[in-house]
């Protein structure tokens, strides 16, 4: 999220919370989708982290795509963070340990995400190789310890810095040692969101699974094949993974708005300022927990949708879904997340054939393959078959499902190409990670730096 919401319309009650939810359905002509991708920046000297500050840094690179691109500057206490498309339609911001974000606007085909991610790319290489930087498309940090990895002055990220190690053993590698690809994607209705978020969180593993990046942790393999998934089983339990009453069959906007009230908060925002409330849920703070401690203490509806960027389960709704099961990678898989999802999702015949294919999976299966998958990856069994097997039928679904987009689109515009790196993965059964690891002991000799070379956009 590239700026916390400052936003005092009052919240009159828990129907405002469900309503705000509900009122991100939009009729199909007007679904769109929203592409995210962090990547880490380095120096080609080296392979080292870049800082925040200095000739060479972070904040050097924002401050020249500032010039570049004429973007707003997004600022915390008097620091550039981030850069926001005039219209807000898309924003660059940092990740906690530098890791540089692209969240692209709501754009209506595959073609215009890729055409928006080369785009980027290249303006990015262009203020960046003059610094000697190079960035890194990877779902994990592969050499740097993590007080080796800088640490960004954004105030939200000072809190959960302090906060994080008090509720589960990884929440620091997630913050500054992590990247992923997302994708937001609409729904026309509570029915229509209830369909493709039981789908999208019981196929999420398989995303893992076939984008698979993060292999290697401080320079050695590090028994995993996404070490980044295995990072969210025990960051906050309370605010991540797969959420049961997702499954059940009646399951609505007002299940997630309940869950979400008793989930301990991050911080509000009052003039510009962040004040810690981790100690509290947001139904406490509804109730007025934090009277005598901010001046301005009623919630508001910028808390409550600065509360739901705080919420981090396999998918997350806010007035759209996000998936966020996928590593980071590189260029072509950048645009291979949101063809996959979107075949999935925003084809009828496809989201049928997906539901059907998923209806009965339970919570505690679904639960239990999750867990499998960092180690496992693409072997992970489930009931009699493999992901890989579940793979290979939902990238069939999901080419069928841009077929169909092709068939109704005006300019005719096939998106199905997008699939074929995730389509090479299912003919050899075989991830990005198990290539890496197989380089490493062979053609690498033993060493990560050459997956800066290969693996650099």
């Amino acid at each position: 999220m590239a700026r916390d919401i400052e936003d005092e319309t009052a919240i009159n009650g828990f129907d405002d919370l469900v309503n705000y939810l509900a009122g991100g359905a939009k009729t199909s002509d007007k679904w769109r989708i929203g592409t995210e991708h962090e990547k880490f920046p380095f120096f080609v000297e080296g392979n080292r982290p870049v800082p925040y500050e200095g000739k060479r840094s972070i904040r050097a690179l924002l401050e020249g795509m500032q010039a570049m691109l004429g973007w707003e500057p997004i600022l915390d206490e008097g620091k550039i963070i981030g850069l926001l498309e005039p219209t807000g339609a898309g924003a660059i911001s940092l990740e906690p340990g530098g890791q540089f974000e692209l969240s692209g606007a709501p754009l209506k085909t595959i073609h215009q995400t890729c055409r928006e991610v080369n785009a980027h790319l290249a303006q990015v290489k262009e203020i960046a190789a003059p610094l000697g930087i190079g960035f890194l498309g990877l779902g994990g940090s592969p050499k740097w310890r993590l007080d080796e990895t800088p640490q960004m002055p954004k105030s939200r990220y000072h809190i959960m810095t302090n906060y994080m190690p008090k509720v589960g053993k990884h929440g620091l590698d997630m913050m500054y040692r992590t990247c992923t690809i997302q994708v937001n994607l609409d729904f026309s209705s509570e029915t229509d969101m209830r369909r493709k978020m039981q789908v999208s969180m019981k196929l999420q593993s398989i995303a893992t699974a076939l984008f698979a990046t993060s292999p290697f942790t401080e320079g050695k393999p590090n028994g995993f094949m996404s070490w980044r998934s295995e990072i969210w089983r025990d960051t906050d339990n309370r605010r991540a993974g797969v959420l049961p009453f997702v499954f059940n069959e009646n399951f609505g906007f007002a299940d997630y708005a309940a869950w979400a009230l008793d989930v301990p908060m991050y911080f509000v925002v009052r003039d510009g300022h962040y004040h810690d409330c981790t100690d509290i849920t947001f139904r406490q703070f509804m109730e007025g927990a934090l009277k005598g401690k901010v001046d301005d203490y009623r919630a508001n509806m910028g808390d409550w949708i600065n509360h739901l960027s705080t919420l981090f389960p396999e998918v997350r709704l806010k007035r759209f879904l996000e998936m966020r099961g996928a590593d980071g990678g590189p260029w072509r898989r950048i645009c291979a997340l949101p063809a996959f999802w979107v075949g999935l999702l925003y084809d009828e015949e496809a989201l049928d054939s997906a539901y059907e294919m998923t209806k009965d999976w339970g919570y505690e299966e679904v639960l239990a393959m999750r867990n499998l998958v960092p180690v496992e990856g693409l072997k992970t069994r489930f009931r009699n078959t493999t992901i890989l097997e579940i793979a290979r039928q939902a990238l069939d679904i999901s080419r069928k499902g841009l077929a169909n987009r092709k068939k109704l689109n005006a300019d005719g515009d096939d998106e199905t190409c997008f699939l074929d790196p995730l389509f090479e993965v299912a003919t050899t059964g075989k991830c990005d990670s198990e290539r890496l690891i197989s380089k490493f002991h062979s053609v690498w000799g033993g060493s990560v730096d050459p997956v800066f070379l290969e693996y650099a956009y």
